[in-house]
């Protein structure tokens, strides 16, 4: 029996449909892939699906080691994998979101069939992954890291402390003049990494609180924060954290929470601009004491 293989639409349906499955994994995690290396994953996974036609041995041999060697090396080349468990993690939701576009995938072929369309055209399936996409993103975005504990590490210059924090979609603060995000540490953190009271980048931050009322906590710029969520870490640099004007939590035991980091971090892209309706100003000058 002889088959015709079309290399040129097979390449891209596989490429796209890669790229689309990264790009729900990177929405589900932290964001720690960066456009370039999705689309590098993307082209390695799609590449790799040929591996079964160009070498002869057992077939379902074949399958799997293509399987493996693709799924493997989409991962590694789109995210930064440092752990086995931060791999492990990925995995999990790269399988669970293949799983959706392919039953998905047949579902709207069937029932294109049903109504006498054909459903082999590369554009009809492109499109019906889009379609799916589009339907997946928003469950990926629901399902983000929005109210979770997390392991932050605040770091400005000689002083470093790890402490627990909670990704809260509550916490809407933002810098006045440039629109980024702020994050709210404990007061006792604070005295920590700044025990010569040196603390540069001085913003006001207003803020309003139901049932608390409202008012104005004094916001500096934090130098680097890592965090880290199911042994995936993500770092960021020159970010806005405000003062509580009381402690977060009145836990005394070690596991309490010590900061509540705004989600519109997690939202920013890799280039360091704001999103949507965080603004740079032309004289924001962060790196400066701008009293």
């Amino acid at each position: 029996m002889r088959y015709e293989l079309y290399a040129d639409s097979l390449l891209l349906l596989n490429f796209v449909m890669n790229l689309y499955l990264l790009i729900l994994v990177d929405r589900s995690t932290l964001h720690t892939a960066t456009g370039r290396r999705l689309l590098l994953g993307a082209a390695f996974g799609a590449v790799c699906y040929f591996l079964p036609f160009v070498w002869s041995g057992i077939p379902i041999l074949k399958l799997i080691v293509g399987f493996l060697l693709g799924t493997a090396g989409m991962l590694l080349l789109a995210f930064p994998v440092k752990e086995f468990r931060t791999f492990v993690k990925l995995l999990k939701y790269l399988i669970l979101y293949s799983f959706g576009m392919g039953g998905g995938m047949l579902l709207l072929i069937r029932v294109l069939g049903r109504l006498g369309i054909s459903a082999t055209g590369i554009l009809l399936s492109l499109g019906a992954g889009a379609m799916l996409f589009l339907f997946l993103r928003h469950f990926a975005a629901e399902g983000g890291k929005e109210r979770c504990i997390c392991r932050a590490t605040l770091v400005c210059g000689s002083s470093k402390m790890t402490v627990n924090a909670l990704i809260d979609s509550g916490n809407s603060l933002v810098e006045p003049i440039s629109g980024k995000p702020v994050s709210v540490i404990d007061p006792k953190v604070f005295r920590g990494l700044w025990r010569d009271g040196a603390a540069g980048g001085y913003r006001a931050i207003p803020y309003h609180s139901i049932g608390k009322g409202h008012g104005i906590m004094q916001g500096y710029l934090l130098p680097e924060l890592q965090l880290e969520v199911d042994g995936i870490i993500k770092s960021f640099r020159d970010i806005y954290i405000a003062v509580s004007r009381e402690q977060i939590t009145n836990d005394a035991e070690t596991d309490s929470i010590k900061m509540i980091v705004n989600p519109g971090l997690l939202a920013e892209k890799g280039d360091g601009k704001p999103q949507k309706r965080q603004i740079e100003r032309k004289y924001d000058t962060e790196g400066g004491n701008t009293r």
